[in-house]
């Protein structure tokens, strides 16, 4: 799906690690939210509180999830699942455009 459509776009930013990552919220009639955003290169850890999908546009980086012992490399058009409740590290090495999916 290469769009959304009958959305509400909040127009805050999140804003993470001194604007090295940032999306917008995208809220669907059915209540489900993601999240549209951009992480510049760099190492970030992040932490969970849905169970989310993060389908990778277009970029780079190596993702180290909850329970795995070694790095998995995603590009673009690829995606990866994080538990709920869970903590997980980025390596972005390249330009990266995302869309984080939470599920309830």
């Amino acid at each position: 799906m290469s769009e959304f459509k009958n959305v509400t776009v909040v127009k805050k930013a999140n804003v993470y690690f001194n604007g090295q990552v940032t999306s917008r919220n995208v809220l669907f009639s059915d209540g489900s939210k993601k999240t549209l955003g951009v992480m510049l290169p760099g190492e970030y850890e992040f932490n969970t509180a849905d169970r989310e999908i993060m389908e990778i546009l277009s970029g780079d980086l190596d993702v180290l999830l909850p329970g795995e012992s070694g790095w998995r490399n995603i590009s673009g058009g690829e995606s990866f699942e994080v538990a709920a409740n869970a903590k997980f590290s980025l390596r972005v090495k390249a330009l990266t455009d995302y869309c984080c999916s939470f599920i309830h």
